[in-house]
């Protein structure tokens, strides 16, 4: 009996960004499609964008008195984009949800949901689907850039990256998994196990394994496609070798086999003290052709 079959695997608490754009459809299809699948509870999460505290702190500091009726607004306008989530995921047939206003920036609202959740949802960095937002529920001012970048290496769960031009089609026909043998990659295939059992094929991509022959032994993704096989993952590998980047190599490896999903480690470095993304990663995040899952 396989260590992960079907019926065991965990993916029960979902967590999505709610902000009312016009991103926020195709993120919320894919969420509750595998709300859907797994019989999951689907948390959607609306910041205001400050706390009360650092909202008493700015507004004095300029001098002025604390408008609280001006804070009072914030939170209804995201108590409203709260009922277009429930009016979302109802229309969607999500069985289990809830939404949360989050008095702080909408990072915070996620690391912290995140803590208690097997997945975050988030849209492509910039990634704006054409037309306004859903009325009557406004979109939440000033949307953060580079999300999933600090949210993936920040929170400790995978990330689910969605482009806009997701339309809610099945996530796990084909997958397209990166492979280099490091620990960021391990960590995204094991976050990725509850849909990879569920695919119809997967494709174990190693892009130019001579350049980690150290990570790889004498047969590349070899040994990492026998551990899938073993959960009962149906997986093949595929060798690239490309002058391309590496998250070109993957983008196209996976327009041309079809996938419906990829699934990538979120590698990153310390500069100037803080955590950032490498280029290969921030590649994929804002230019993966279809849902990207990525774990740090």
């Amino acid at each position: 009996m396989h260590g992960f079959e079907k019926g065991k695997q965990m993916i029960k608490t979902i967590v999505v960004h709610v902000d009312g754009t016009p991103a926020q459809d195709s993120r919320m299809r894919a969420a509750a499609r595998l709300a859907s699948e797994f019989g999951a509870h689907l948390v959607g999460s609306a910041a205001i964008g400050i706390s009360w505290m650092d909202f008493a702190l700015l507004t004095s500091n300029v001098g002025a008195p604390i408008p609280a009726d001006d804070f009072t607004a914030m939170r209804s306008a995201a108590a409203e984009r709260v009922r277009g989530f429930e009016h979302q995921a109802r229309q969607l047939g999500v069985a289990s949800f809830e939404g949360r206003v989050v008095e702080d920036d909408a990072d915070f609202g996620l690391l912290l949901a995140s803590r208690y959740a097997d997945l975050v949802v988030l849209s492509q960095d910039g990634d704006q689907a054409p037309g306004p937002a859903p009325a009557p529920f406004p979109a939440a001012p000033g949307r953060a850039r580079r999300m999933p970048e600090r949210v993936s290496l920040h929170g400790i769960r995978p990330v689910l990256v969605v482009p806009a031009a997701y339309a809610g089609g099945p996530l796990m026909g084909t997958v397209l998994a990166g492979w280099d043998g490091g620990n960021c990659a391990l960590r995204a295939i094991a976050a990725a196990l509850p849909l990879l059992v569920r695919a119809d094929a997967v494709k174990l991509a190693v892009v130019n394994p001579d350049q980690l022959a150290g990570l790889h032994g004498e047969q590349p993704g070899a040994d990492m496609a026998l551990y899938l096989a073993r959960h009962g993952v149906k997986v093949e590998v595929v060798v690239e070798r490309s002058k391309a980047t590496a998250g070109q190599t993957l983008a196209g490896l996976a327009r041309d086999a079809g996938a419906s999903l990829m699934v990538a480690g979120a590698y990153g470095h310390n500069r100037f003290r803080e955590w950032v993304l490498g280029g290969v990663t921030r590649e994929l995040l804002e230019r993966a052709p279809v849902p990207l899952l990525i774990a740090h």
